[in-house]
């Protein structure tokens, strides 16, 4: 058959979908194991992985797993369930980046893992293997898998939560099988609110809400199990509220009216971004069939094969994406949580897709992979000082290795295509995607100097006896306390430490002024500067041996 008759022929919906290969499948497996095997080593990077790693390492020092601390100092901002997570791993594993990462990487892959299996529950098996697909070849999601930030905690928790709730909702469900998985959507949700707040009532709620809307039916209200379903949400995440309220009279003001409602309803916290920042966010989540999504939402919505269960997650979806756009308070990382759901829809709409259509992916991977070798050529040259500049320069290669990643995905999807093998298609869509997320993560590898304060954390250590005081100067590198194993004293830095040091102002140096007569205490002290903050203690002729220096701080010893 020419290859103009096998695309006529491919251009149908095809009525038999042909099985997933089981080598196939392997392949996969081993792929993602390994992208994010090899990812989790990396040095900690500014500001998120110090911060959370961090927090974590000091309540395995201090023991006390009640009241978190960053850099010694209370801090409330976030519930403790990633913290404890970590905490356990060092302590089973030890203080390394790998075990810092570990309980984000499990929970991408657990996320992944049940999206699939309640997509295959609700929708088929071809359903749930391409929303597996999908998630794996989403740079979005994949990337943070390997990144220290709550998100994908969250994401874990909130997608387990809405689609236990899609199961105990399943057509044909038995009596005993919805009361389990609605307790089960109970348990998760109390996960969600350990992991990132009250957030994980309000998409709770709204599942709730959309499924009462869809069929009309109020009697959801009497299926939830309400009795038992609180017993299980209060048992899970009250003892820790309780716990903190009790030991930190501060706690409950801050943690509910300020970092939720003061959050989100005003620009506090500097994070001012327009109503429309996500949507560009959400395209690049599901970059290599992007294009596909107007016709996925249209398909999910619209057509015969549609149901409950591809309408939910639709309209879930578009509530996290209008409920984060609506915040006064935005990072690109908040929408995570909407992927795994719309994964579904997408991953419903690609098996049964036309398989011309499905060419476009391929297309858009030659695109992305034009798009980064030009971003590779051009950032060095945009960079303000010959640091930076070499910094991208050594990032080249890996960014050239993962186009390249891009451009056989690209071309091996359109092979496969000619020859009407939709899996593998797609396979190599999401093999590509993989390789090219880990060799980017690589690239980033090579900015470590900027990201990363472990080389000046390096310089510190041997220069540490047990009573050298350490400082932290009109500046604050979130990862020198994990990689010197010793918390420092704040001069002129507040920030996020406002709510801590206001009950422990002792922690801190207020003024830049007073800073001097600190450091000429008697005894050994290290002090990391702003640069402009050395220049006036210079200018002053405060004495000071520069250890290390670079264009983001200067390490400073007391002759």
């Amino acid at each position: 058959m020419g290859a103009a008759a096998r695309w006529s022929s491919c251009s149908r919906r095809d009525a038999v979908i042909l099985p997933f290969p089981r080598w196939l499948a392997a392949a996969l497996v081993a792929v993602t194991l390994a992208v994010g095997l090899l990812g989790l080593g990396r040095p900690l990077a500014n500001p998120d992985e110090g911060r959370y790693s961090e927090i974590s390492r000091e309540m395995v020092a201090s023991g006390d797993w009640v009241t978190p601390r960053l850099n010694g100092i209370k801090y409330f901002e976030k519930p403790p369930l990633q913290y404890w997570a970590t905490a356990v791993a060092f302590e089973l594993f030890g203080e390394h980046e790998w075990s810092a990462r570990l309980y984000v990487w499990l929970a991408g892959l657990a996320s992944l893992a049940f999206a699939g299996f309640a997509a295959a529950r609700l929708a088929g098996n071809d359903t749930g293997l391409a929303t597996m697909l999908v998630l794996a070849a989403s740079p979005y999601f994949m990337a943070l898998a390997g990144i220290v930030t709550l998100d994908m905690g969250l994401t874990l928790w909130t997608s387990a939560t809405f689609f236990a709730f899609l199961l105990s909702e399943e057509a044909g469900a038995s009596p005993g099988a919805q009361r389990r998985w609605m307790l089960a959507a109970w348990a998760a949700m109390a996960l969600a609110v350990l992991s990132k707040g009250l957030v994980g009532i309000v998409f709770a709620g709204a599942a709730v809400f959309f499924a009462m809307l869809l069929r009309r039916d109020a009697g959801i209200l009497r299926r939830m199990h309400w009795g038992w379903g609180l017993v299980i949400f209060l048992a899970i995440a009250a003892p820790w509220f309780i716990a903190v309220s009790a030991a930190n009279p501060e706690f409950a003001r801050f943690f509910f009216i300020h970092e939720h409602f003061e959050r989100f309803l005003t620009h506090e916290h500097r994070r001012v971004q327009p109503a429309w920042f996500f949507l560009p966010i959400v395209l690049a989540a599901f970059l290599p069939w992007m294009y596909s999504l107007v016709a996925c939402l249209r398909h999910a919505w619209k057509s015969p094969e549609a149901g409950f269960a591809l309408r939910m997650s639709l309209a879930w979806s578009a509530f996290i994406l209008v409920f984060f756009s609506a915040s006064g308070s935005k990072l690109p990382a908040y929408v995570l949580p909407l992927v795994p759901s719309l994964a579904f829809a997408l991953g419903h709409y690609l098996v049964r897709a036309p398989l011309p259509r499905l060419a476009i992916s391929a297309w858009l991977l030659l695109a992305a992979a034009a798009a980064l070798t030009a971003c590779a050529a051009v950032l060095p040259s945009l960079t303000r000082d010959a640091w930076n500049q070499e910094l991208y320069v050594a990032a080249r290669p890996w960014a050239a290795a993962s186009a390249l990643a891009l451009v056989l995905a690209a071309v091996a999807s359109l092979v496969q295509l000619r020859e009407a093998r939709r899996w593998q298609a797609l396979a190599a869509v999401a093999i590509g995607s993989l390789v090219a997320v880990g060799l980017l993560g690589k690239a980033y590898e090579t900015l470590t100097p900027r990201q990363s304060g472990i080389a000046v954390a390096a310089a510190m250590k041997p220069l540490l006896g047990p009573s050298t005081r350490l400082y932290s100067v009109s500046y604050y590198d979130q990862t020198v306390p994990f990689y010197t194993g010793r918390t420092l004293t704040l001069v002129s830095y507040v920030d996020e430490f406002e709510t801590g040091l206001a009950a422990q102002p002792q922690l801190a140096v207020a003024h830049l002024d007073d800073f001097p007569a600190e450091w000429l205490r008697p005894g050994d002290a290290l002090a990391i500067m702003q640069p402009g903050a050395y220049e006036k203690m210079k200018a002053a002729g405060l004495p000071m041996q520069v250890v290390q220096s670079d264009p983001r701080r200067v390490l400073v010893r007391k002759p």
